[in-house]
């Protein structure tokens, strides 16, 4: 009887074509051999990993699923293992590339004008002009309507005024996809860091994500050209539809946190000795550790299945929902139980089991909190609305 991979039960590298184990197993170098020496450190000392820009642009992982302009028009299962080497590594890499990938270059590909995206998205794709997206408000991010930030005509240009809160990149940024109200709707702006009245300022003292740039964006009196706003979309149509392109990749990401988590306790398992015997080698251990492989194995076939729906264009953003929600959940808990594992060794940044564990922290609650991908659920099965 052949022995089974402990993190993919399923087999599920079967159901990966040729590109797409390619595509995994060179960013899963990437991450081992670039960003796993530098990250423990970068985490410690809240800073994020810049000098990997470079190497992640030449390898095309910016942008990696749009098409044209310097994109590599890779499909959705090898945009997905992407995320997930990325967070097995970190998931401030996997947040870096899926803002710079979903929420900034996804709104200009989708929604932008030619001249737009022939002047920003092949620099994007090469890592040489950085993107950050603006919704999330100070006063709450779950609930997009209740936008405050405005932008009124005058007239070739529009006077931008407001505040956007929790923004990935936002400091490192050179532009902003930065979305307001209007007497016309909901519209979206690419805002330039130099613009005079714009402002980022970094959050510091972060328990979480602490190997990522997380800022607050400020707006006061901001001229932005009319050649500037995204002319093809109007409404919250076009914010929620960047979401859902990053919550897909999120679905995938905690899966590579989870492999990490669990490798690692397997080593260590199999390493410390209790009572004359390995860890591994007891009940408790092993029932723990059981546990997290059939959840790993769940999530790896939610996300594949979920990688194929939208492949073929019949991915609905409930089912987005229902993988972000179980994905994410998962991932935490065996960050949790792995940290248990490891007993006072998982308190230090010489394993990976806490930091994930933080990160995740925010990997919950950003990009929908569980509680709102339940609802969404829910409002799907009874055709209620209980927000």
């Amino acid at each position: 009887m052949r022995s089974l991979n402990p993190v993919d039960l399923y087999e599920i590298n079967d159901l990966l074509t040729d590109e797409e184990r390619m595509i995994r197993d060179t960013v899963a170098r990437f991450v081992d051999e670039k960003a796993l020496p530098l990250i423990p450190q970068c985490f410690d000392e809240g800073r994020f990993p810049s000098e990997l820009i470079p190497e992640i642009a030449e390898l095309g992982l910016l942008g990696s699923s749009l098409e044209g302009y310097g994109c590599a028009g890779l499909n959705a299962v090898s945009y997905g293992l992407i995320c997930q080497e990325l967070e097995r590594g970190d998931s401030g890499l996997r947040s870096f590339v899926s803002v710079q990938s979903s929420l900034c270059m996804y709104p200009i590909h989708a929604f932008g004008s030619e001249e737009q995206k022939e002047r920003w998205l092949p620099e994007m794709a090469a890592g040489k002009v950085i993107g950050c997206f603006g919704l999330t408000e100070p006063h709450g991010g779950s609930d997009p309507s209740n936008m405050k930030t405005h932008a009124r005509r005058d007239g070739d240009d529009w006077i931008l005024n407001g505040a956007k809160m929790w923004i990935t990149n936002g400091s490192i940024a050179d532009i902003a996809i930065v979305w307001a109200r209007t007497d016309d709707g909901v519209q979206g702006f690419i805002v330039e860091k130099d613009f005079d009245g714009f402002e980022a300022r970094d959050i510091h003292a972060k328990m979480s994500l602490r190997a990522s740039v997380t800022s607050e964006l400020y707006f006061d009196n901001v001229r932005v050209p009319d050649a500037n706003r995204l002319p093809g979309v109007k409404g919250l149509k076009g914010p929620l539809s960047c979401l859902s392109q990053a919550r897909y990749g999120i679905t995938w990401g905690p899966i590579g946190a989870a492999i990490a988590c669990l490798s690692e306790t397997l080593d260590y398992c199999q390493e410390r000795e209790l009572f004359g015997r390995p860890v591994a080698a007891t009940q408790s251990a092993q029932i723990k550790m059981a546990d997290m492989a059939r959840r790993i194995t769940a999530a790896q076939l939610m996300s594949w299945r979920l990688g194929k729906l939208k492949d073929e264009g019949r991915v609905h953003p409930t089912q987005i929902s229902l993988a972000k929600w179980n994905n994410v959940r998962m991932a935490m808990d065996i960050a949790r139980e792995c940290r248990d594992l490891l007993g006072g060794s998982g308190i230090t940044l010489e394993y990976s089991p806490i930091r994930h564990m933080l990160n995740l922290e925010s990997v919950i609650t950003y990009e929908g909190t569980e509680t709102v991908h339940q609802l969404v659920v829910g409002r799907e099965l009874t055709g209620h609305n209980a927000f």
